[in-house]
C-alpha cells in the first residue's frame, strides 16, 4: 500500500504538468520509477517510444515526423537522451494550434539532455525530478530504513536488507560499466571509475579539491571536473555551492558534494545494514546528505537556492536556502539530543537568518534557542505547509 499511495502523488504532479505544458521532461537516475509512473498515464501501447527497443528506435530514426505527428492524445518517449535530434521537431509540434498530441519525456538526466531540452524547448516544457521515494511518499515510521536503503523503490522495497544491499550493488555495477561510459564517453577505465566513486563517497559532505582529488587518482584537474559534472548531471550527486555572504570574514569558497541517494552511497562505504550505519565513522555525513536531499524533495528547492556556509577557522551552517519567508538555516544532528551551539548563533547573526532547524533522527519538534528549532526528521513533511503559514 506504501508504494502505491507514493506513486499516486507522484503522478498526480506529472498529470498537472501534461495538462499545463505541451512537453514534460521526466528526469531521474535508472530504476527511479520513470517507466512505472508514465504506465499510468493512459498513453495508447502505439503512442509510446522506448529508445531502448530497437523496433521503437527504428521507427523514430526512418520518419520521426510520421511517428511522432500523427498520434493524437499523450505520446511518451522513454530514454530520450538516446536521439537528441527530436529535440528541434519536437519543438514544431508543441506549437501546432489546438495541441492534438502533448509529450511526456523519460531519461536518466544526461547533461546533453538537459542542454539540448532546455535550448531546443525553452516556453514549452516543464521538468520534474524524480529520485525515487522521498519522505512525503512513506509512512513516517519508515525514515530508517529509507535512510539505509536509500529511495530507489526495489532497494527500498527489497524483502531483506541483504537483498537490498545486493541489488544497489548490482546496480552501481552495471552504473559504471555502462551508464557513465555511455554519458562521459571516458577513457577511464571501469576500475578507475570505480576508485573515482569511492573517492566522492569518502568525501561526501566535505570540502571537495579537484586538485587534490586529481592527485589521487593519478589525472589532471580538467578530468575530474568533466567527470563530477557528468556524475551531478546524472542525478547521483548533489553539488551544494558556497554561499559568497557580504560579510567582513574569510569565508570558505567550497562546493561539497552529496551522494543524492544514501542507499547507492552506503553500498559504496560497505554499510549492509542499520546496524553498521550507527556505528559508522560516516554516520554523521551520512545523515545530512540523507536530510538535505529529503528538504530539497520537500520543499522543491532549486539547486542554485541551496548553500554551505563556512569561515575559514569558525562558523558553519550545513545548509542555507533562499526561501520566500527569507534566509533559512539547517544544521544536521544524528544524535537523538541535539543542541544549539554558538557557531549556529553566530550565523543567525553573520547572515541575518530568518530561521534555523536543526534536523534530528526523531519526531518531537521544540524550540532550542531564539531563532532556533529542533525539527524531527519524522515532520519534515510538514514543513512546506509551516513554512507557508
Amino acid at each position: 500500500m506504501r508504494c502505491i499511495i507514493s506513486f499516486l502523488a507522484s503522478g498526480a504532479r506529472i498529470e498537472d504538468s501534461i495538462q499545463s505544458n505541451p512537453i514534460t521532461v521526466l528526469l531521474g537516475p535508472r530504476q527511479s520509477g520513470k517507466t512505472h509512473l508514465s504506465r499510468q498515464m493512459g498513453a495508447v501501447p502505439e503512442n509510446c517510444f522506448d529508445l531502448e527497443d530497437f523496433s521503437d528506435l527504428t521507427r523514430l530514426q526512418d520518419d520521426p515526423t510520421i511517428a511522432l505527428g500523427r498520434p493524437s492524445g499523450l505520446v511518451i518517449i522513454d530514454e530520450v537522451q538516446r536521439m537528441p535530434s527530436l529535440f528541434p521537431l519536437l519543438r514544431v509540434l508543441a506549437d501546432r494550434p489546438g495541441l492534438p498530441a502533448r509529450f511526456l519525456l523519460l531519461g536518466s538526466a544526461s547533461p546533453d539532455l538537459l542542454r539540448e531540452s532546455s535550448e531546443s524547448l525553452a516556453g514549452r516544457v516543464s521538468f520534474i525530478d524524480m529520485g525515487g521515494f522521498s519522505l512525503d511518499e512513506i509512512e513516517s515510521e519508515d525514515y530508517e530504513s529509507l535512510w539505509e536503503r536509500g529511495g530507489f523503490p526495489l532497494s527500498y522495497l527489497s524483502s531483506s536488507s541483504e537483498v537490498s544491499w545486493k541489488w544497489r550493488l548490482d546496480y552501481l555495477r552495471t552504473f559504471i560499466e555502462r551508464d557513465l561510459r555511455e554519458l562521459a564517453e571516458t577513457k577511464m577505465s571501469s576500475a578507475d571509475l570505480r576508485r573515482f566513486l569511492l573517492l566522492l563517497a569518502d568525501s561526501h559532505g566535505q570540502a571537495w579539491n579537484h586538485s587534490e582529488a586529481a592527485r589521487i587518482l593519478g589525472v589532471n584537474y580538467k578530468t575530474v571536473q568533466r567527470h563530477v559534472d557528468i556524475f551531478c548531471g546524472a542525478l547521483v550527486l548533489r553539488e551544494v555551492a558556497p554561499m559568497l555572504a557580504n560579510v567582513r570574514k574569510r569565508l570558505r569558497k567550497t562546493s561539497k558534494f552529496y551522494f543524492k541517494d544514501s542507499g547507492l552511497l552506503h553500498a559504496l562505504l560497505s554499510i549492509n545494514s542499520h546496524e553498521r550505519l550507527r556505528t559508522h565513522r560516516g554516520l554523521g555525513a551520512s545523515w545530512e546528505g540523507f536530510a538535505i536531499e529529503q528538504i530539497v524533495r520537500v520543499l522543491e528547492l532549486r539547486d542554485q537556492d541551496c548553500f554551505n556556509y563556512s569561515v575559514q577557522g569558525g562558523t558553519e551552517m550545513d545548509l542555507v536556502i533562499r526561501h520566500t519567508s527569507g534566509l533559512l538555516g539547517f544544521e544536521f544532528k544524528a544524535s537523538s539530543v541535539p543542541r544549539a551551539t554558538a557557531s549556529m548563533h553566530q550565523a543567525i547573526e553573520d547572515l541575518d537568518l530568518y530561521q534555523v532547524f536543526v534536523v534530528y533522527p526523531g519526531s518531537r519538534d521544540f524550540p532550542m534557542a531564539d531563532k532556533t528549532d529542533a525539527l524531527g526528521i519524522s515532520n519534515l513533511p510538514l514543513l512546506r505547509a509551516r513554512l507557508a503559514g
